[in-house]
């Protein structure tokens, strides 16, 4: 199919890469694997050519993770986000506006800040949404703030009154909590606690009753959702049969609710056709988006396999093109 829009696809920047020491993802990923990771986050013109020859019109870019999420000190995170916003900017989108938009970086270590930045990147850069890498650390690297978290709803409302869609993207897991992975370094991150992370992250947003005071907030989760499609059907049914314990949220409606209503999900990095039914049979085919995860995936994996999957063709262009172009406002 020609025509795909794609849409968690990440790019680094010199600012990026002078805070993060990348040689334990190297350690658990491989070196090779990441040496030409990180040589295209940078590269602009391979990414356009693998483009080209996967028939991929636009590219959504985000900042890759952590991103201003794990910076400790609130201000330096602030002046981070804005930094990063005009260097993707003038690094990728104005040089090739035909092919590239951006998700703006926020710093939720003040959600005032980050409001005033989104807003300020939608408006002055044409961002269209934001992308955070899950939870914020707060004063140290073991704590963490939740978007579903009291202090992080100035941000929503912000969100709400401008009307554009935040990915969730995800992070490794706190520190504290990574006791079941010793051993299993490589289990940390985006091979299988990502997903874990991130399905519970959406998960308290749908419980904490966010989507009823803004019903019109729109999150994305990539990787066919971190897994909830097959898992929601459960989790309804234990929290129904559970309905008078404990922490079971504010939410008014199910979460099977929220997820048909305020969630879009993409094919990032889970090429499966037999996962992407089963999101197409919970969600509808007008919430799932095609997507690859460059430069961590390769866009002749996802666009091969997404290309010659077995869907119809009026899916495969809702998919591929047309689903993003309605939730996005692109022409």
């Amino acid at each position: 199919m020609k025509g795909k829009i794609v849409l968690e696809e990440h790019v680094s920047t010199e600012l990026n890469n002078s805070l993060w020491d990348a040689s334990g993802e190297a350690t658990r990923n491989g070196r090779v694997y990441m040496a030409d990771v990180e040589r295209r986050l940078l590269d602009s013109d391979q990414r356009i050519a693998d483009m080209d020859r996967n028939g991929i019109d636009l590219a959504i870019l985000s900042l890759t993770s952590p991103g201003a999420q794990s910076l400790l000190d609130p201000r330096q995170a602030i002046a981070f986000a804005q930094r990063t916003n005009e260097q993707v900017t003038e690094q990728f989108v104005a040089r090739h506006p035909q092919r590239f938009k951006a998700f703006a970086t926020v710093a939720l270590q003040s959600p005032r800040a980050a409001a005033d930045e989104l807003e300020r990147a939608v408006k002055d850069y044409g961002m269209v949404g934001a992308l955070i890498n899950g939870y914020t650390n707060i004063g140290n690297a073991d704590t963490a703030q939740y978007l579903d978290e009291p202090p992080v709803w100035e941000f929503w409302e912000r969100v709400a009154a401008l009307n554009v869609p935040v990915y969730l993207h995800p992070r490794e897991p706190l520190p504290s909590q990574r006791r079941i992975y010793e051993g299993y370094p490589s289990l940390v991150g985006s091979a299988w606690g990502f997903a874990h992370e991130t399905a519970t992250h959406a998960i308290r947003l749908m419980l904490s009753g966010l989507f009823d005071r803004y019903p019109n907030l729109t999150l994305i989760l990539g990787h066919l959702a971190e897994g909830l499609p097959l898992m929601l059907p459960r989790l309804e049914h234990r929290l129904h049969m559970q309905r008078e314990g404990e922490g079971l949220g504010n939410a008014k409606k199910t979460v099977s609710h929220y997820f048909s209503n305020n969630f879009y999900l993409t094919t990032a990095g889970h090429f499966h056709t037999k996962g992407l039914l089963d999101s197409i049979s919970e969600i509808g085919v007008d919430r799932v988006l095609f997507s690859a995860d460059y430069p961590y995936e390769s866009m002749a994996t996802a666009s091969n396999w997404f290309d010659e999957t077995l869907i119809s063709e009026n899916d495969r262009e809702k998919i591929g093109r047309g689903n993003a172009l309605r939730l996005f406002g692109l022409k």
